[in-house]
Protein backbone atom coordinates (compact mmCIF):
# COMPACT_ATOMS: atom_id res chain seq x y z
CA UNK A 1 0.00 0.00 0.00
CA UNK A 2 1.28 3.23 -0.92
CA UNK A 3 2.77 5.49 2.14
CA UNK A 4 1.60 9.06 2.69
CA UNK A 5 4.23 11.69 2.26
CA UNK A 6 3.34 12.32 5.88
CA UNK A 7 4.39 9.02 6.68
CA UNK A 8 7.63 9.16 4.73
CA UNK A 9 8.84 12.42 5.68
CA UNK A 10 8.33 11.21 9.65
CA UNK A 11 9.98 7.83 9.36
CA UNK A 12 12.83 9.84 7.70
CA UNK A 13 13.30 12.12 10.97
CA UNK A 14 13.01 8.76 12.91
CA UNK A 15 15.86 7.72 10.58
CA UNK A 16 17.92 10.67 10.67
CA UNK A 17 17.69 10.65 14.64
CA UNK A 18 19.60 7.00 14.90
CA UNK A 19 21.65 8.30 12.63
CA UNK A 20 22.67 11.53 13.76
CA UNK A 21 23.49 9.35 17.35
CA UNK A 22 26.20 7.78 15.84
CA UNK A 23 27.38 11.05 13.94
CA UNK A 24 26.26 11.11 10.54
CA UNK A 25 23.91 13.20 8.70
CA UNK A 26 21.39 11.40 7.02
CA UNK A 27 20.39 15.13 4.93
CA UNK A 28 24.48 15.37 3.76
CA UNK A 29 24.39 11.87 2.55
CA UNK A 30 21.30 12.02 0.51
CA UNK A 31 22.99 15.75 -0.54
CA UNK A 32 25.98 13.70 -1.96
CA UNK A 33 24.19 10.79 -3.41
CA UNK A 34 21.77 13.08 -5.41
CA UNK A 35 25.52 14.12 -7.46
CA UNK A 36 26.33 10.45 -8.13
CA UNK A 37 25.47 9.57 -12.22
CA UNK A 38 25.54 5.84 -12.98
CA UNK A 39 26.15 5.11 -16.33
CA UNK A 40 23.00 2.55 -17.69
CA UNK A 41 24.69 0.30 -20.39
CA UNK A 42 22.37 0.10 -23.36
CA UNK A 43 22.89 -3.02 -24.48
CA UNK A 44 20.68 -4.73 -21.59
CA UNK A 45 17.69 -3.21 -24.07
CA UNK A 46 18.08 -5.44 -26.75
CA UNK A 47 20.66 -8.32 -25.98
CA UNK A 48 23.61 -6.94 -27.21
CA UNK A 49 22.06 -6.75 -30.71
CA UNK A 50 22.79 -3.42 -31.84
CA UNK A 51 21.75 -1.87 -35.49
CA UNK A 52 23.90 -3.11 -37.73
CA UNK A 53 22.65 -4.66 -40.86
CA UNK A 54 24.04 -7.90 -41.66
CA UNK A 55 26.12 -8.50 -39.09
CA UNK A 56 27.74 -11.71 -37.40
CA UNK A 57 26.60 -13.20 -34.35
CA UNK A 58 26.76 -12.46 -31.25
CA UNK A 59 30.46 -13.89 -30.73
CA UNK A 60 33.25 -12.86 -28.86
CA UNK A 61 32.38 -15.39 -25.76
CA UNK A 62 29.45 -13.16 -25.21
CA UNK A 63 26.25 -15.04 -24.83
CA UNK A 64 22.52 -13.72 -23.62
CA UNK A 65 20.02 -16.35 -22.25
CA UNK A 66 16.36 -15.75 -22.31
CA UNK A 67 13.69 -14.88 -24.78
CA UNK A 68 11.28 -12.53 -22.89
CA UNK A 69 9.09 -10.51 -25.07
CA UNK A 70 9.58 -6.98 -26.05
CA UNK A 71 13.51 -6.38 -26.90
CA UNK A 72 14.12 -3.32 -28.69
CA UNK A 73 14.08 -3.51 -32.25
CA UNK A 74 15.28 -0.28 -33.08
CA UNK A 75 17.56 3.25 -31.52
CA UNK A 76 13.93 4.88 -30.98
CA UNK A 77 12.42 1.81 -29.09
CA UNK A 78 15.39 1.73 -26.67
CA UNK A 79 15.45 5.27 -26.14
CA UNK A 80 11.49 4.94 -24.82
CA UNK A 81 12.56 2.50 -23.12
CA UNK A 82 15.68 4.51 -21.23
CA UNK A 83 13.15 6.59 -21.28
CA UNK A 84 11.34 4.97 -18.91
CA UNK A 85 13.54 2.87 -16.80
CA UNK A 86 15.64 6.74 -15.51
CA UNK A 87 11.95 7.97 -14.93
CA UNK A 88 11.69 5.78 -11.66
CA UNK A 89 15.32 5.66 -11.07
CA UNK A 90 16.29 8.86 -8.54
CA UNK A 91 18.97 11.44 -9.51
CA UNK A 92 20.65 12.46 -13.25
CA UNK A 93 22.30 9.63 -14.61
CA UNK A 94 24.43 8.61 -18.07
CA UNK A 95 23.94 6.14 -20.88
CA UNK A 96 27.40 3.74 -21.77
CA UNK A 97 27.04 3.00 -25.43
CA UNK A 98 28.09 0.68 -27.70
CA UNK A 99 29.58 1.22 -31.19
CA UNK A 100 27.52 -1.62 -32.49
CA UNK A 101 24.13 0.89 -31.75
CA UNK A 102 24.99 3.71 -34.42
CA UNK A 103 21.80 4.92 -36.87
CA UNK A 104 23.11 4.27 -40.22
CA UNK A 105 20.20 5.47 -41.75
CA UNK A 106 20.11 1.96 -44.40
CA UNK A 107 23.49 2.19 -45.41
CA UNK A 108 26.74 0.30 -45.43
CA UNK A 109 29.17 1.83 -42.94
CA UNK A 110 32.36 0.34 -41.67
CA UNK A 111 33.48 0.32 -38.35
CA UNK A 112 36.95 1.76 -39.13
CA UNK A 113 34.63 4.72 -40.92
CA UNK A 114 32.17 5.41 -38.02
CA UNK A 115 31.82 9.14 -36.87
CA UNK A 116 29.93 11.33 -34.53
CA UNK A 117 27.63 12.37 -37.17
CA UNK A 118 26.30 8.17 -37.06
CA UNK A 119 25.17 9.19 -33.21
CA UNK A 120 23.87 12.01 -33.19
CA UNK A 121 20.39 10.57 -32.19
CA UNK A 122 21.87 9.74 -29.39
CA UNK A 123 23.83 12.79 -28.45
CA UNK A 124 20.66 14.65 -28.78
CA UNK A 125 18.72 12.29 -26.66
CA UNK A 126 21.03 12.66 -23.96
CA UNK A 127 21.12 16.45 -24.14
CA UNK A 128 17.72 16.96 -23.90
CA UNK A 129 17.51 14.55 -20.76
CA UNK A 130 20.49 16.81 -19.50
CA UNK A 131 22.90 13.45 -19.21
CA UNK A 132 26.14 12.95 -20.26
CA UNK A 133 27.34 9.41 -22.40
CA UNK A 134 30.48 7.07 -22.71
CA UNK A 135 31.24 4.81 -25.21
CA UNK A 136 32.68 1.68 -26.48
CA UNK A 137 34.17 0.63 -29.51
CA UNK A 138 32.81 -2.64 -30.34
CA UNK A 139 35.28 -5.71 -31.23
CA UNK A 140 32.64 -8.74 -31.65
CA UNK A 141 29.88 -9.79 -34.18
CA UNK A 142 31.70 -9.19 -37.12
CA UNK A 143 32.89 -10.44 -39.78
CA UNK A 144 37.13 -9.19 -38.81
CA UNK A 145 36.20 -11.29 -35.23
CA UNK A 146 34.78 -14.21 -36.38
CA UNK A 147 38.05 -15.77 -35.39
CA UNK A 148 38.11 -14.69 -31.83
CA UNK A 149 41.15 -11.99 -32.28
CA UNK A 150 40.95 -7.87 -33.33
CA UNK A 151 43.92 -6.12 -31.61
CA UNK A 152 46.22 -9.13 -31.49
CA UNK A 153 45.66 -10.88 -35.04
CA UNK A 154 48.49 -11.83 -36.39
CA UNK A 155 46.99 -10.40 -39.64
CA UNK A 156 48.43 -6.91 -39.99
CA UNK A 157 45.25 -5.60 -42.19
CA UNK A 158 42.85 -6.96 -39.73
CA UNK A 159 44.61 -5.49 -36.78
CA UNK A 160 44.57 -2.34 -38.55
CA UNK A 161 41.37 -2.44 -39.13
CA UNK A 162 40.45 -2.71 -35.62
CA UNK A 163 42.80 -0.22 -34.52
CA UNK A 164 41.40 2.56 -37.09
CA UNK A 165 37.79 1.28 -35.71
CA UNK A 166 39.26 2.13 -31.92
CA UNK A 167 40.63 5.64 -33.74
CA UNK A 168 37.66 6.38 -34.64
CA UNK A 169 35.38 5.70 -31.21
CA UNK A 170 37.79 7.89 -29.38
CA UNK A 171 36.80 11.02 -31.81
CA UNK A 172 32.89 9.89 -31.34
CA UNK A 173 33.52 10.10 -27.24
CA UNK A 174 35.38 13.43 -28.01
CA UNK A 175 32.34 14.43 -29.60
CA UNK A 176 30.02 13.28 -27.28
CA UNK A 177 31.66 15.10 -24.09
CA UNK A 178 31.47 18.38 -25.77
CA UNK A 179 28.24 18.09 -27.14
CA UNK A 180 27.30 16.87 -23.68
CA UNK A 181 29.80 19.20 -21.91
CA UNK A 182 31.14 16.02 -19.29
CA UNK A 183 34.15 13.74 -20.38
CA UNK A 184 32.76 10.80 -22.55
CA UNK A 185 34.79 7.52 -20.78
CA UNK A 186 35.44 5.16 -24.12
CA UNK A 187 36.31 1.78 -23.10
CA UNK A 188 38.33 -0.55 -24.85
CA UNK A 189 37.48 -4.10 -24.56
CA UNK A 190 38.26 -6.89 -26.65
CA UNK A 191 37.48 -10.80 -26.43
CA UNK A 192 40.83 -11.79 -28.12
CA UNK A 193 41.89 -15.34 -26.96
CA UNK A 194 42.81 -19.02 -26.66
CA UNK A 195 40.28 -21.91 -25.85
CA UNK A 196 43.20 -24.45 -25.22
CA UNK A 197 47.04 -25.24 -24.45
CA UNK A 198 48.35 -21.66 -25.58
CA UNK A 199 52.19 -21.96 -26.20
CA UNK A 200 52.98 -18.17 -27.43
CA UNK A 201 51.63 -16.00 -24.66
CA UNK A 202 53.91 -13.16 -25.57
CA UNK A 203 53.71 -12.25 -28.98
CA UNK A 204 49.73 -11.64 -28.93
CA UNK A 205 50.49 -9.04 -25.79
CA UNK A 206 53.30 -7.18 -27.53
CA UNK A 207 50.71 -6.75 -30.65
CA UNK A 208 47.88 -5.25 -28.47
CA UNK A 209 50.38 -3.09 -26.87
CA UNK A 210 51.45 -1.70 -30.01
CA UNK A 211 47.79 -1.91 -31.12
CA UNK A 212 46.92 0.47 -28.09
CA UNK A 213 50.28 2.74 -28.29
CA UNK A 214 48.90 3.25 -31.74
CA UNK A 215 45.22 3.64 -30.98
CA UNK A 216 45.71 6.39 -28.19
CA UNK A 217 48.32 8.18 -30.16
CA UNK A 218 46.15 10.99 -31.25
CA UNK A 219 45.95 13.63 -28.27
CA UNK A 220 42.39 14.26 -27.15
CA UNK A 221 41.10 16.87 -24.60
CA UNK A 222 40.24 15.02 -21.09
CA UNK A 223 37.76 18.10 -20.64
CA UNK A 224 36.03 15.79 -23.68
CA UNK A 225 37.32 11.96 -23.62
CA UNK A 226 38.83 9.97 -21.24
CA UNK A 227 40.43 6.56 -22.17
CA UNK A 228 39.26 3.42 -20.31
CA UNK A 229 41.17 -0.20 -20.75
CA UNK A 230 39.15 -3.16 -19.40
CA UNK A 231 40.54 -6.97 -18.66
CA UNK A 232 39.12 -9.91 -18.32
CA UNK A 233 39.80 -13.62 -16.83
CA UNK A 234 38.62 -15.42 -19.33
CA UNK A 235 35.37 -15.89 -21.74
CA UNK A 236 33.36 -18.32 -23.75
CA UNK A 237 36.60 -19.87 -26.47
CA UNK A 238 39.38 -17.66 -24.78
CA UNK A 239 39.22 -20.11 -21.35
CA UNK A 240 43.02 -20.85 -21.53
CA UNK A 241 44.23 -17.60 -22.27
CA UNK A 242 43.52 -13.66 -22.71
CA UNK A 243 46.69 -11.35 -23.54
CA UNK A 244 44.07 -8.29 -22.07
CA UNK A 245 44.50 -9.81 -18.37
CA UNK A 246 44.47 -7.86 -15.53
CA UNK A 247 48.26 -7.55 -15.08
CA UNK A 248 49.13 -6.60 -18.94
CA UNK A 249 46.41 -3.78 -18.64
CA UNK A 250 46.99 -2.77 -14.78
CA UNK A 251 50.57 -1.90 -16.26
CA UNK A 252 49.84 -0.32 -19.41
CA UNK A 253 47.31 1.79 -17.12
CA UNK A 254 49.88 3.13 -14.79
CA UNK A 255 52.54 3.42 -17.63
CA UNK A 256 50.31 5.27 -19.40
CA UNK A 257 48.07 6.86 -17.33
CA UNK A 258 44.92 5.26 -18.75
CA UNK A 259 41.72 4.91 -16.64
CA UNK A 260 41.62 1.35 -15.39
CA UNK A 261 38.30 -1.03 -16.11
CA UNK A 262 37.62 -2.92 -13.58
CA UNK A 263 34.91 -5.03 -14.16
CA UNK A 264 32.98 -7.23 -11.33
CA UNK A 265 32.64 -10.14 -13.10
CA UNK A 266 36.02 -10.73 -14.83
CA UNK A 267 37.84 -11.88 -12.00
CA UNK A 268 38.04 -15.26 -10.20
CA UNK A 269 34.25 -16.42 -8.49
CA UNK A 270 35.63 -15.55 -5.01
CA UNK A 271 37.85 -12.38 -5.90
CA UNK A 272 36.35 -8.87 -5.56
CA UNK A 273 37.37 -5.82 -7.37
CA UNK A 274 36.03 -4.05 -3.75
CA UNK A 275 39.76 -4.63 -2.68
CA UNK A 276 41.83 -3.54 -5.69
CA UNK A 277 40.12 0.08 -5.82
CA UNK A 278 42.71 1.87 -3.37
CA UNK A 279 45.49 -0.05 -4.61
CA UNK A 280 44.80 1.09 -8.14
CA UNK A 281 44.02 4.50 -7.21
CA UNK A 282 47.77 5.04 -5.82
CA UNK A 283 48.68 5.09 -9.55
CA UNK A 284 46.05 6.16 -11.24
CA UNK A 285 43.79 9.51 -10.88
CA UNK A 286 40.83 7.96 -11.81
CA UNK A 287 39.25 4.42 -12.93
CA UNK A 288 36.00 2.97 -14.43
CA UNK A 289 34.09 0.38 -12.46
CA UNK A 290 31.76 -1.76 -14.44
CA UNK A 291 29.44 -3.49 -11.92
CA UNK A 292 27.88 -6.66 -12.70
CA UNK A 293 27.07 -9.72 -10.61
CA UNK A 294 28.88 -13.15 -11.59
CA UNK A 295 26.89 -16.25 -10.84
CA UNK A 296 30.27 -19.07 -11.13
CA UNK A 297 31.04 -19.01 -14.93
CA UNK A 298 29.06 -15.90 -15.99
CA UNK A 299 29.80 -12.89 -15.00
CA UNK A 300 26.46 -11.30 -16.31
CA UNK A 301 23.65 -11.47 -13.93
CA UNK A 302 21.35 -8.35 -13.02
CA UNK A 303 22.81 -6.03 -9.97
CA UNK A 304 21.33 -6.74 -6.61
CA UNK A 305 21.97 -5.38 -3.18
CA UNK A 306 24.53 -8.29 -2.34
CA UNK A 307 27.42 -8.38 -0.04
CA UNK A 308 29.91 -7.88 -3.28
CA UNK A 309 28.03 -4.66 -4.09
CA UNK A 310 27.53 -3.32 -0.44
CA UNK A 311 31.78 -3.89 -0.46
CA UNK A 312 32.52 -2.09 -3.77
CA UNK A 313 30.28 1.23 -2.64
CA UNK A 314 31.71 0.71 0.91
CA UNK A 315 35.49 0.99 -0.40
CA UNK A 316 35.07 4.02 -2.85
CA UNK A 317 33.21 6.52 -0.09
CA UNK A 318 35.36 5.07 2.70
CA UNK A 319 38.90 6.02 0.46
CA UNK A 320 36.89 9.42 -0.37
CA UNK A 321 36.58 8.29 -4.33
CA UNK A 322 33.45 9.25 -5.17
CA UNK A 323 35.03 12.27 -7.83
CA UNK A 324 37.82 9.48 -9.17
CA UNK A 325 35.43 6.49 -10.01
CA UNK A 326 33.19 5.78 -12.96
CA UNK A 327 30.57 3.93 -12.25
CA UNK A 328 28.94 2.04 -14.80
CA UNK A 329 26.50 -1.05 -15.27
CA UNK A 330 27.04 -4.23 -17.48
CA UNK A 331 25.12 -7.28 -17.26
CA UNK A 332 22.49 -8.52 -19.69
CA UNK A 333 19.94 -11.07 -18.94
CA UNK A 334 16.42 -11.69 -21.49
CA UNK A 335 15.22 -14.09 -19.39
CA UNK A 336 13.14 -11.21 -17.22
CA UNK A 337 11.64 -7.29 -18.30
CA UNK A 338 14.78 -5.88 -19.68
CA UNK A 339 13.71 -2.24 -18.43
CA UNK A 340 13.04 -3.84 -15.06
CA UNK A 341 16.53 -5.11 -14.81
CA UNK A 342 18.16 -1.94 -15.61
CA UNK A 343 15.80 -0.29 -12.73
CA UNK A 344 16.43 -3.14 -10.50
CA UNK A 345 20.04 -2.44 -11.45
CA UNK A 346 20.67 0.91 -10.74
CA UNK A 347 18.77 1.58 -7.91
CA UNK A 348 20.59 -1.48 -6.13
CA UNK A 349 24.00 0.45 -6.79
CA UNK A 350 22.60 4.05 -5.54
CA UNK A 351 21.22 1.62 -2.55
CA UNK A 352 24.43 0.43 -1.74
CA UNK A 353 26.01 4.26 -1.92
CA UNK A 354 23.82 5.43 0.14
CA UNK A 355 24.28 2.26 3.13
CA UNK A 356 28.60 3.50 2.82
CA UNK A 357 27.47 7.02 2.48
CA UNK A 358 25.18 6.54 6.28
CA UNK A 359 28.33 4.79 8.09
CA UNK A 360 30.25 6.79 10.92
CA UNK A 361 32.89 6.20 9.00
CA UNK A 362 34.87 8.55 11.28
CA UNK A 363 33.93 6.45 14.40
CA UNK A 364 34.79 3.47 12.83
CA UNK A 365 38.21 4.95 11.54
CA UNK A 366 39.06 6.17 15.80
CA UNK A 367 38.52 2.32 16.56
CA UNK A 368 40.62 0.55 14.26
CA UNK A 369 43.24 3.03 14.87
CA UNK A 370 43.00 2.56 19.06
CA UNK A 371 43.28 -1.68 17.97
CA UNK A 372 40.13 -2.04 19.27
CA UNK A 373 38.49 -3.83 16.62
CA UNK A 374 35.71 -5.56 18.80
CA UNK A 375 34.03 -2.58 19.02
CA UNK A 376 34.76 -2.21 14.80
CA UNK A 377 33.18 -5.42 14.43
CA UNK A 378 30.24 -4.66 17.08
CA UNK A 379 29.29 -1.11 14.98
CA UNK A 380 29.69 -2.80 11.81
CA UNK A 381 26.82 -5.44 12.61
CA UNK A 382 24.91 -2.87 14.56
CA UNK A 383 24.89 -0.57 11.11
CA UNK A 384 23.17 -3.65 9.74
CA UNK A 385 19.96 -3.17 11.08
CA UNK A 386 19.50 0.58 10.57
CA UNK A 387 16.98 2.21 8.78
CA UNK A 388 18.70 2.46 5.61
CA UNK A 389 15.25 1.89 3.64
CA UNK A 390 13.76 4.48 5.31
CA UNK A 391 16.25 7.12 3.96
CA UNK A 392 15.99 5.34 0.58
CA UNK A 393 12.91 5.75 0.41
CA UNK A 394 12.49 9.58 1.30
CA UNK A 395 14.77 10.41 -1.35
CA UNK A 396 12.75 8.76 -3.82
CA UNK A 397 9.86 10.20 -2.74
CA UNK A 398 11.72 14.22 -2.68
CA UNK A 399 13.26 12.85 -6.10
CA UNK A 400 9.74 12.50 -7.58
CA UNK A 401 10.20 8.91 -8.35
CA UNK A 402 8.47 5.72 -7.46
CA UNK A 403 9.05 4.40 -3.57
CA UNK A 404 8.63 0.94 -2.76
CA UNK A 405 7.92 -1.44 -5.66
CA UNK A 406 5.46 1.37 -7.51
CA UNK A 407 7.73 1.70 -9.68
CA UNK A 408 7.08 -1.89 -10.76
CA UNK A 409 3.05 -1.26 -11.66
CA UNK A 410 5.14 1.64 -14.00
CA UNK A 411 7.12 -0.52 -15.75
CA UNK A 412 4.26 -3.64 -15.90
CA UNK A 413 1.66 -1.20 -17.23
CA UNK A 414 4.88 0.26 -20.47
CA UNK A 415 4.96 -3.47 -20.87
CA UNK A 416 1.02 -3.99 -21.29
CA UNK A 417 1.15 -0.42 -23.31
CA UNK A 418 4.00 -0.63 -25.19
CA UNK A 419 6.46 -3.91 -25.41
CA UNK A 420 3.63 -6.29 -25.52
CA UNK A 421 3.06 -5.07 -29.00
CA UNK A 422 6.39 -5.52 -30.05
CA UNK A 423 6.41 -8.64 -32.40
Amino acid sequence: MPRSPKTLEQTFALAKERYAALGVDADAALGRLSRVAVSLHCWQGDDVGGFEKGGEQLGGGLAVTGNYPGKARTPDELRSDLDLALSVIPGTHRLNLHASYAELGGRAVERNELQPAHFQGWIDWAKSKRMGMDFNPTYFAHPKAADGFTLTHRDEGVRRFWVEHGIACRRIGAAMGQALGTPCVTNVWIPDGMKDVTIDRKSPRQRLQQSLDEMFAEPLASAHQLDAIEAKLFGIGSETYVPGSHEFYLGYAVRNQKLLCLDAGHFHPTETIADKISSVLLYLDEILLHVSRGIRWDSDHVVILTDDLRSIAEEIVRGGFLQRVHLGLDFFDASINRVAAWVIGTRAMLKALLGALLEPIDALRRLEQDDDYTGRLALLEELKTLPLGAVWEYYCHTADVPVGLAWLDAVRRYESDVLAKRS
